[in-house]
């Protein structure tokens, strides 16, 4: 099925479901905490009693913005129920804009950061930046970022020295409360479940990096399991490879991301619906943020035809992960 072809055909329907008619929604997410009308609904962190919004705020959608629009969007984001901030020092300067942004809300936030450093001291002094940063005394959750590697990534922050002794020390100090990873293989994620009983898991869950690249079922399952968190990064994203004029001129991102809002809401939709997953983080995009946000209210999981209309979809891309 082309895109046009989609688009032609699903227009009178998923427009309407995208935006707030949507209708025959099938079986609810078991776990949703319903927010009043207009809101994000928030569902279960794992086993740990908390419940976060099922879209978050990402840093990456922060770098490079200005302060006044960073700010505004995160009022704008805790008036509609997002209580989930996610940051990290990799992010450019997000981590500074984000300071004066959080720093009114942070009794009511839920509020993460990660390291990318592998060894002990560097993961300490890169905590100690993020929290000087952030303004507070404490992450909700913080991150082992960007795992690939099980030798480079995972065994080495496991190693004597390594990364993960200073997460475990921060937690134990109550500097983080929980402790998760960022994972962008299925092989460097499953090692570190292996090893550690962490709170939450981030990777990509995407309908094409699923359907045609069969990345990101087995990370799901174990950690569900696990009883862990699922964060999904990039529901909303095509493929890889060039962009359109429109989406370069528009967005600035490495992948051809949905922008279009009855596709964005079906690639939203789509991983919201898979078993597990808590919260979405959207593209690394303030005009793609502020359409998840609005898609999030009215979130309701895939109808079966729906369903079909994504795997036809996923057949015209080249997924961003395959396993």
């Amino acid at each position: 099925m082309k895109r046009r072809d989609f688009l032609k055909a699903g227009a009178a329907g998923t427009a309407a479901l995208a935006m707030g008619g949507m209708v025959g929604a099938g079986r609810a997410y078991a776990d949703d905490v319903q927010q009043a009308t207009g809101q994000v609904p928030r569902r279960p962190f794992g086993k740990t009693g908390e419940e976060l919004s099922i879209i978050g705020f990402g840093g990456v959608s922060m770098r490079g913005v200005e302060q006044a629009r960073v700010i505004s969007l995160m009022e704008k984001s805790v008036e509609a129920g997002v209580n989930f901030v996610d940051v990290a020092p990799r992010y450019g300067n997000a981590e500074e804009l984000a300071g004066p942004a959080v720093e009114p809300f942070r009794d009511d936030i839920f509020l993460a950061s990660k390291t990318a450093k592998r060894n002990a001291q560097e993961a300490r002094e890169e905590l100690e930046r993020s929290l000087e940063r952030l303004r507070t005394d404490h992450f909700d959750l913080y991150q082992m970022h960007n795992i690939q590697s099980v030798e480079n990534d995972v065994e080495a922050a496991f190693a004597e020295g390594g990364a993960m002794e200073a997460l475990i020390e921060a937690k134990e100090s109550g500097l983080v409360r929980y402790l998760g990873f960022s994972a962008h293989t299925e092989e460097a994620a499953m090692r570190a479940m292996e090893l550690y009983d962490f709170d939450s898991a981030m990777l990509p869950i995407n309908f094409v990096c699923e359907y045609q690249g069969d990345f990101g079922p087995r990370v799901i399952e174990r950690a569900r399991e696990k009883e862990m968190a699922v964060f999904a990064l990039k529901a909303m994203v095509r493929q890889r490879g060039e962009s359109s004029a429109e989406s370069r001129q528009r967005f600035s991102l490495w992948y051809e991301p949905l922008y279009e809002p009855e596709m964005a809401a079906l690639g939203l939709r789509w991983t919201l619906s898979k078993p597990g997953v808590t919260s979405a983080m959207p593209p690394g995009n303030p005009d793609l943020y502020e359409l998840a946000l609005e898609l999030a209210k009215d979130y309701r999981p895939l109808t079966e035809e729906e369903q079909d209309l994504v795997y036809a979809m996923s057949q015209e891309y080249e997924p961003l992960f395959r396993v």
